[in-house]
């Protein structure tokens, strides 16, 4: 158990990112797969396609509630700055997402080869800028967040982002999440959970997310994003 002075353990922040590396890093070359006309595939993608966005949505969310008006608060002339590029990431993503399920909307009627083309572009557009803002948060918040946040409060922020994922979600995100995880890192995240959650997500996690994968990407065991860094092992 932490008290409320430990410092943030930001490692669980490296495999959310890896997460979302490899399931936006996908979507356009699903996306361009479809078979002008398929709907059928096309509803299937939309919804996974919503599904990730609702899960980036929530994740940026919290971050804006209770990562940045504490680093701003606590923090040195230095964070000023960094914060102010994260929160124009996230601004420009919410744009990109915006769009993005504009496309989607014309393109899941009738699977259409230029409306799918379009909605590709847009997705390539975002994982660009996703890609980028991972990585320098990584580079320069996370070094922050252990410096200037509690572990508590770390906690507080991943609960946050737990509470405004879609119903009954939760085992699916888990598994995706899991996939490329540190065991420790894993460990660490389960322990603050009540048991019979620890146990559901343990149980249900990896299941829902094969089933998923094997719907979305033709296999259980998806491309992964990336090696694994040093922080993460």
């Amino acid at each position: 158990m932490t008290s409320p002075e430990t410092p943030a353990d930001t490692r669980d922040m490296y495999m959310v990112h890896a997460m979302f590396r490899r399931e936006f890093a996908a979507l356009p070359a699903l996306v361009r797969d479809v078979a002008a006309g398929d709907t059928e595939r096309a509803h299937l993608l939309a919804e996974h396609i919503g599904f990730l966005t609702a899960v980036l949505e929530a994740h940026h969310r919290a971050e804006d509630i209770h990562l940045w008006p504490k680093l701003l608060d606590r923090g040195s002339e230095e964070v000023g700055p960094v914060v102010q590029m994260m929160e124009g990431h996230h601004e420009r993503i919410e744009q990109l997402t915006v769009q993005s399920v504009a496309a989607l909307g014309e393109w899941r009627q009738d699977a259409a080869a230029e409306r799918g083309k379009l909605l590709a572009d847009v997705l390539d557009g975002l994982y660009g800028v996703l890609y980028e803002h991972m990585g320098l948060e990584e580079q320069h918040i996370l070094p922050l967040a252990e410096k200037y946040v509690t572990a508590t409060e770390w906690h507080a922020m991943a609960g946050s982002t737990g509470a405004a994922l879609p119903p009954g979600k939760m085992p699916l995100v888990f598994g995706m999440t899991l996939y490329e995880a540190n065991p420790e890192v894993i460990e660490n995240t389960l322990s603050s959970l009540p048991s019979e959650v620890r146990t559901m997500l343990e149980e249900q996690g990896p299941r829902d997310f094969a089933a998923h994968s094997e719907r979305v990407h033709g296999t259980p065991t998806p491309h992964r994003s990336a090696p694994l860094k040093p922080s993460q092992r």
